[in-house]
Order: structure tokens, then sequence, then C-alpha cells
């Protein structure tokens, strides 16, 4: 959430910059004129609660010489009445302003490129050459289900659309997957951390979630305030939150396998077809609470561990720089991965790395205490290191035979118990 004082000294900034995004519905009038109807509160609060003070010296030394003190005790309780009725209006301004100024997105950075959608972002580099096939290649919706590894019916039966079953080799490859990336981010210095699945609205408020994007998650439906995880990112960005500590703790990075809900609210008739876009599905995150010297070291650290894991899988990708149009709510500056597609002839998204400056870290109070020791919000940052299913979807179309059957990539080989080919037995 962005601080109201920066945010009304620097209106036109803001302005600018929510222009570049596109469609964000801020109404700036509104929000200055609630805050000098604040102000005015403030002023008349404190301007009651002086004379209440100044007031009350004199009733005291004209009871004890026995005069009577019942005009000036009338004119405190009258501001006393003055004084609840300004605090309890403040309150309500309050809230407003704290609701509007929840719902703005982060301040992207002067880096990000302008424009209105996808085709506006940015191609930054390229890796491997997409395999040229002397067959017709399949999709993996066709390739899992002649295998009788990926059962959408079933999932359909069992929940509804856009959920899956996993079977044999195939459920044994995304247990692989998860293995082979949390051993990875172990090795570059992440603690691997097992979070509910569940967090509560604070937690939802701290990245960004909440208020504005309620509908694209799933609410725990009974008397508790609770919602299933989007992704790790929120339990793990949420640890630190409401925490003032030393910056010797410094680097903060955190990994986590978690399965994700998402409504997907809005997406309908959008990939509907194979794992691109479920409403569960597993991924692997990576989180790091820096301080804001090291954020975009962090930043591009983060970046090259996931590409890291791409190139070990032997899978082409490109990496994007996001435009304005095109960038997420909370973040700043955001790099997409994506991977190469066969049957789409295409590259598609696998993972998102967001810088967020201090964006969540001010929603969630994550603070440290600076060189001078005064408390200093942190940088956090987030990305998918990877996302399970979209790897898994990658690896069948990119390593598919003609037959139907499917190589396991080298690195994968020892979490696959020594197998090399997934087929059908």
């Amino acid at each position: 959430m962005h601080d109201l004082k920066h945010f009304v000294e620097n209106i036109n900034l803001y302005k600018e910059n929510f222009e570049k995004r596109g469609s964000v519905d801020v109404s700036f009038d509104s929000i200055i004129k609630l805050n000098e109807q604040r102000k005015e509160l403030i002023q008349e609060s404190e301007e009651k609660r002086a004379l209440v003070k100044a007031l009350s010296k004199q009733i005291g030394p004209l009871k004890k010489a026995g005069e009577s003190a019942d005009e000036l005790m009338a004119e405190v309780a009258r501001a006393k009445i003055i004084i609840e009725s300004a605090e309890n209006t403040l309150a309500e301004i309050t809230a407003k302003i704290n609701d509007s100024l929840s719902r703005m997105p982060n301040l992207i950075s002067d880096e990000v490129p302008v424009g209105a959608d996808e085709d506006s972002n940015l191609e930054v580099s390229k890796w491997g050459e997409p395999r040229k096939f002397d067959f017709d290649v399949k999709d993996h919706h066709e390739l899992g289900e002649s295998l009788g590894m990926l059962d959408f019916e079933r999932g359909a039966r069992l929940t509804g659309s856009r959920f899956v079953v996993y079977r044999k080799d195939l459920a044994k490859l995304e247990r692989a997957l998860i293995n082979f990336f949390l051993d990875e981010h172990e090795k570059a210095g992440y603690e691997e951390i097992i979070p509910p699945f569940i967090v509560n609205r604070e937690s939802m408020y701290g990245t960004g979630n909440l208020p504005k994007f309620e509908e694209d998650s799933f609410k725990v439906q009974d008397d508790r305030d609770w919602f299933l995880i989007p992704t790790a990112e929120v339990p793990l960005t949420n640890l630190k939150k409401n925490e003032l500590f030393e910056s010797k703790e410094f680097p903060l990075k955190f990994t986590a396998f978690t399965p994700c809900f998402r409504s997907e609210a809005g997406s309908y008739g959008k990939d509907t077809r194979g794992l691109m876009r479920l409403h569960q599905f597993n991924k692997v995150e990576m989180v790091n609470i820096v301080s804001a010297e090291d954020s975009e070291k962090a930043h591009e650290a983060m970046v090259n561990q996931a590409t890291m894991l791409l190139e070990k899988l032997g899978l082409p990708y490109r990496k994007m720089l996001l435009c304005s149009g095109d960038i997420g709510f909370g973040a700043r500056k955001c790099f997409d991965l994506e991977v190469w597609v066969p049957s789409q002839d295409k590259y598609r998204e696998i993972s998102s790395i967001s810088n967020c400056w201090d964006f969540q870290a001010r929603r969630a109070k994550i603070r440290y205490r600076g060189e001078d020791g005064k408390p200093k919000f942190a940088h956090t940052l987030n990305g998918s290191g990877l996302a399970v299913g979209r790897t898994v979807l990658a690896i069948m179309e990119n390593y598919q035979n003609e037959d139907g059957s499917i190589n396991v990539p080298e690195v994968l080989v020892p979490y696959m118990g020594g197998r090399t080919k997934i087929s059908k037995k």
C-alpha cells in the first residue's frame, strides 16, 4: 500500500505512472478531498482537546473556592461531544482513504516499457533452439490421455472442469520435478518451508491479493476468514509480517512446494484444454526479503535461478521484460520466462519473477533496522521456480517421440528411479 503523505505530495507522479498501466480506477480528487477533511478533523479535535485541558484546570480552583463551575463544565461536555463526533468521522474517512490506497497498484519502474498488453513485452534474451520434429507433434493433453496418465475426465468427475488426475509415471514425473527444484534451490541458499495452505485475510492483504482480487480466490466457507493460497508467495512473504528485525538477518530466501488454488475468474474460454490453466496446480515458489540496497541484485539472482532450471532440463525459453499494461498489480518490475510449447508453436509463460520493492512490506508491516538504527521497510521479491504442471507440459511436448512415448530429461533420471522413458505399458 502507498504512503498517504507521499501520494499527496507526489500526486502527478502517481497519475503519470498509473496512466502507463492503462485502466487504473483511482479517484484522485476524492482522495485529496478526503485528506483535507481528515486534516480539518484532526485540527478540530486537537483544538477541542486543548480547550478541555485548559477549562479543566479552571474548574478545580473554582470548586475549591466554593464558586460555580457549571458553565465551564457544560462547555467541557460540549467539547467532548464534538471530539467524539470528530473522531468517529475521522475513523470513517481514514478507512475510506486506506481502502482506496490499498486498491492502487504498485508504481512501476522507469525501466518498464510502456504498452497496452503482452504484445508490448520486451524480449531480453533467448536460450535453446526449438526442436524440429520429423513427425506431427501431439499436444500434452493428447499425449497424456493416450498414455493413460493424465485423466481430465475423472478430474472433472471428482470436482469439476479444470481439474486433473495424474497417474503412473506422469505422477512420478511431477514429484521428480518438485524434488529437483527444491534441491537446486537449497544449493542456492534457500530455506525450504512447508507453510499452511490456508491463510487468513491479513496475510492475503499483505501480499496485495485482497481486497482487489477477492473474486480470484477460493474462500473457506465458514465463520473463519480464511482462504486457500493462490501461491506460496502469500505465506512465505508473510513469514515476517508485523516484525521489526535486524538487518543481519538478510538475505531471507525462502522456497516451498505447495498446491495453488485459483478461481481463474474472468478467464473462461482461455486455455481450457490441458494443464495450462487449472484451478489447482503445483508450484515451487521462491521468495526473497532483502534490504532496499540489495533489491535489484536479488531480482537478477532469482531470474538466473529459474533460467538455470530450464537450461538443466534442456527446455528452450525466452526472457521477457513485462510492459506497463501486462505487469502484475504488486510488481514494480517483472520478468516472465516463457518456455517453448511445440503444439502451439510459441512460447508460453512458465515463471513470473517480480520485484515488489516495499509495496508488500508496507501492507504486511515487514521492517528492519537500518545502519542508523531507524526502522525501514524491506523489499520483497517472488517468483516461480518453477510452475510444476507447466514444466510437465513442456517436457511432454518437447521430449515426445513419434510412438507417443516421452524421453526423460537426463537431469531427472535419478529422480525417476533410473527411468529414461515414459511409455504406455
